[in-house]
């Protein structure tokens, strides 16, 4: 009997994506792509399906897939092309997939998500947005189909391994939302992205090119931002709470500049346990794809005497605002973080365009909540969810032209 796992990679040509294919691509014994999807990287897709000989391909941007189909003319088995919403949904529900790569970025990952949940496939999730926008959704769907879900990025994918060894039930290894037993407090950490030794005044005189200059980690530019503004954090505490059952005054951000602490756990005796590795994503990416087992790799090994000191602050409010806006929306739950995160993509697309300031993005996220106060749900079902994204990605393109940010 085989023991080679068949994997589906949504988001192929992003960072999550390719870097499970490089996984893939190290320890062919082990897993088998199956199926990819991408955005609009043609050359990038084109190799990658080359190398690794999926049974199906899917590019949303529909327009392009007849040069995709002329550049693949030549492939003995061709795979099976597909495009559009409709394609990528079903990469995400292909057959012979076995689990799921959900390296779509943004709130474009959760249909595609759900289409991969409703075919009972397992799910390494590296798209946060599914479960902060979406979490009233996608537990319950979970629960019906299930689908076992596991955390891909470094500090849920640290939780995640911390608690393998804590006496809990099935499901709560499996980060369902069920509680913990026995789990007193997460702590979340954070490098303090590219202004962490910055002074809160002088955020003023950030540009784009200082803001996508991660310290520690290699990751696309949008994510950057968020690390640089901390609601890559705040973000993560929502879906620490979705994802193993914790209060929000039970979620807790410490800033630790060197990365190698990818979060800690502690329990009910005080007792604290902490995962730790170097800042690289192939780590959880590898673990959620090869969970329950550990695989052995030839990656580096960390040093403690080389990295010589680790350190840890607490964040400061003042200097990353989007923190506090993060942690207000999900404890209000229901349709709040579905507004905040779509608030947050399309502030950040502004200012990586170069139409706002770095500091206009928490106004208009501000903003944009305080005006869904009113048509606020407390239970949404998808299409709510689907619709106040929407709303609020064009509220902030309306206060945006209204000038209502400067200042």
């Amino acid at each position: 009997m085989s023991t080679t796992k068949s994997v589906s990679v949504l988001g192929s040509t992003g960072s999550i994506g390719t870097q499970t294919l490089q996984i893939a691509a190290e320890l062919p014994e082990q897993f088998r792509v199956v199926a990819l999807s991408a955005g609009r990287n043609l050359d990038l897709l084109e190799q990658q399906v080359r190398q690794h000989r999926p049974q199906a391909v899917a590019l949303a941007a529909a327009e392009l897939l007849p040069n995709l189909r002329q550049r693949l003319n030549d492939l003995r088995p061709r795979p099976e092309l597909l495009a559009g919403a409709e394609g990528v949904a079903a990469v995400a529900a292909w057959p012979t997939a076995q689990l799921v790569v959900t390296g779509i970025v943004g709130c474009a990952g959760l249909l595609p998500t759900m289409a991969a949940i409703e075919a009972g496939k397992d799910l390494a999730l590296a798209n946060k947005e599914t479960l902060i926008a979406a979490g009233p959704v996608v537990l319950p769907a979970l629960q019906r189909s299930g689908s076992r879900l596991l955390p891909a990025d470094s500090e849920h994918s640290a939780i995640f391994q911390c608690l393998q060894g804590t006496p809990q039930p099935r499901k709560a290894q499996l980060s369902t939302g069920v509680p913990t037993p026995g789990l007193r407090r997460i702590l979340l950490t954070a490098s303090g992205g590219a202004f962490r030794s910055w002074e809160a005044d002088a955020l003023q005189k950030v540009t784009v090119a200082d803001a996508v200059k991660h310290p520690n980690w290699s990751m696309g530019r949008k994510i950057t931002v968020d690390s640089a503004t901390l609601m890559n954090k705040g973000l993560e505490v929502i879906e620490a709470h979705y994802l193993f059952g914790m209060g929000f005054d039970d979620i807790e951000i410490v800033i630790h500049p060197q990365s190698i602490i990818h979060s800690l756990v502690e329990l009910a005796d005080s007792s604290v346990l902490a995962q730790l590795g170097w800042p690289d994503m192939r780590l959880p990416l590898l673990y959620a794809l090869s969970w329950p087992k550990r695989l052995p790799t030839p990656w580096r090994r960390l040093d403690l005497a080389a990295i010589g000191r680790l350190d840890f602050q607490a964040p400061d409010a003042r200097k990353y605002p989007c923190m506090d806006l993060a942690y207000a929306a999900g404890r209000q739950g229901g349709t709040m973080p579905a507004v905040l995160n779509a608030a947050n993509e399309q502030a950040v697309a502004l200012f990586l365009e170069e139409r706002i300031h770095f500091l206009d993005i928490p106004r208009l996220i501000e903003r944009t909540c305080d005006q869904h106060r009113r048509d606020w749900h407390g239970a949404p079902d998808l299409d709510l969810v689907l619709k106040v994204d929407g709303w609020a990605r064009q509220k902030v393109g309306e206060l945006q032209a209204q000038a209502v940010v400067t200042g």
